[in-house]
């Protein structure tokens, strides 16, 4: 699991204290033109709020054929966005290097897994060999600006190769 935001670390453990976040350039509360500024900038200037990129490891799907398959999906903790394009790109290691092999994508509203609520990742098997496998995943929040960061999810070894 991964928290995105694009406020800094102090203002983020400022808002989840319970306190108002706001930046320490800003003017104090006490200030009414300070505060109407702030309740009237439009949602992508205020940013992203905070959302948690998520996905399950790379396994062999139970439905035929064989494949290496992986799911991805966003959970809303606060902030303006509610819609997001999810995309999941499952990566094979060869050597060294990591290989995207399979690379889909699904506008989602935030959810924690279940099936409506997430994108799949697939890659028919060419045969059984044991591989080391892994997923990336961009969450982009639809009409906010976000980060342009990744979660990848912990590397696993599958029986299939490609």
């Amino acid at each position: 699991m991964r928290m995105r935001t694009l406020i800094t670390s102090a203002a983020l453990a400022t808002a989840l204290l319970g306190a108002t976040g706001a930046p320490a350039t800003a003017a104090p509360a006490t200030d009414p033109t300070a505060l109407a500024t702030e309740q009237a900038a439009p949602a992508a200037a205020r940013g992203p709020g905070v959302f948690i990129t998520n996905g399950d490891r790379v396994h062999i799907s139970s439905t035929p054929p064989r494949t290496a398959s992986a799911h991805a999906w966003w959970t809303h903790v606060s902030g303006p966005g509610t819609k997001a394009k999810v995309t999941i790109w499952l990566q094979m290691k060869s050597g060294k290097k990591w290989h995207s092999v399979a690379k889909n994508a699904k506008n989602l509203k935030s959810g924690n897994g279940g099936s409506a609520r997430r994108v799949v990742g697939r890659k028919t098997c060419a045969n059984s060999s044991r591989h080391q496998w892994r997923t990336k995943i961009d969450v982009d929040l639809i009409g906010v600006p976000d980060s342009p960061e990744k979660a990848y999810t912990k590397p696993v070894t599958v029986r299939c190769g490609v």
